[in-house]
């Protein structure tokens, strides 16, 4: 079962697939009439530093990519983000982040604030991950009706009630959230999907492909219909879509040790790395 095995090329699919997902996506924002955000992409040797004006959080103010050959651009890239009075953080990746590089981060005062986990996998048919899991259960399944519907044109104010409702986010985020998903309803590569229980909406996820990658973008549960399936039964969905368009390769995001890690690992996906985000000390 995935038959990918750990290696520098593969750590860079990984990290690939992530950065192809967000380009896509902040392009796609950045192309609303106006540009309301006030998006922003900028390359740096080989890395690449996203910004926007009105999103202040991480996700959107980031830097991807960086390796050791990007090392004497920090300087730039800090200044880069400086100009725009937005703290950046920077993302450094095992096997691509030299000792060098993780030194002058911390010359230029950045520390080590915290890590994600990367997950992988070769997308295989439903069938094929069951029999590979063995006899493994799904701690979080739960008694009820499930169902995983592709979301429809006008439900994009539901999912971004899910989004903002599952993961902590006002209500007042709702209406920006679903303008920021909506430029990519429909855009090439772009897949939505709601879980419903017993006939409610109560999860959504995204998948983003592009050439012979898919990404796990976005899944997120309501905390009152957590623990009953609804993360894997999404997972499952975008697995089954990235072997249809025929990708060699699946990546995620998610906190080590969380539900989602769990789930994915049911799902037959492997850690790819943990990677460290780096943060400013003044910042």
């Amino acid at each position: 079962m995935n038959g990918l095995l750990p290696s520098l090329a593969l750590v860079r699919d990984i990290e690939a697939s992530e950065i192809e997902f967000m380009t896509d996506r902040m392009r796609a924002i950045q192309g609303r009439p106006g540009n309301p955000e006030g998006v922003e992409i900028a390359r740096f040797g080989n890395a690449v530093g996203f910004y926007s004006k009105t999103m202040p959080w991480p996700a959107f103010n980031t830097v991807k990519g960086l390796s050791e050959a990007d090392a004497d651009e920090i300087e730039s890239i800090v200044a880069f983000y400086e100009e725009r009075e937005r703290a950046v953080q920077f993302e450094a990746v095992p096997a691509l982040a030299s000792p060098n590089l993780l030194r002058k981060l911390t010359e230029a005062g950045f520390y080590p604030s915290g890590t994600h986990t990367s997950m992988y996998m070769r997308p295989e048919r439903r069938e094929e991950r069951r029999a590979g899991a063995g006899s493994a259960q799904d701690s979080d399944a739960g008694s009820g009706t499930i169902s995983i519907e592709a979301l429809r044109e006008g439900q994009m104010e539901l999912y971004a009630a899910i989004h903002c409702r599952a993961t902590g986010l006002p209500e007042a985020g709702i209406p920006p959230v679903a303008a920021n998903n909506r430029v990519l309803y429909g855009r090439p590569g772009w897949q939505f999907y709601l879980a419903y229980a017993d006939g409610v909406a109560a999860a959504a996820g995204v998948l983003f492909t592009q050439g012979d990658k898919a990404s796990f973008t976005f899944a997120a549960v309501l905390p009152e219909y957590r623990n009953r399936g609804l993360h894997r039964r999404l997972l499952d969905a975008r697995i089954d879509e990235a072997h249809r368009r025929g990708c060699g390769i699946a990546a995620s995001q998610c906190a080590y040790l969380s539900q989602s890690h769990r789930n994915m690992e049911r799902a037959g996906m492997k850690l790819g790395y943990v990677r460290t985000t780096w943060t400013r000390l003044d910042g």
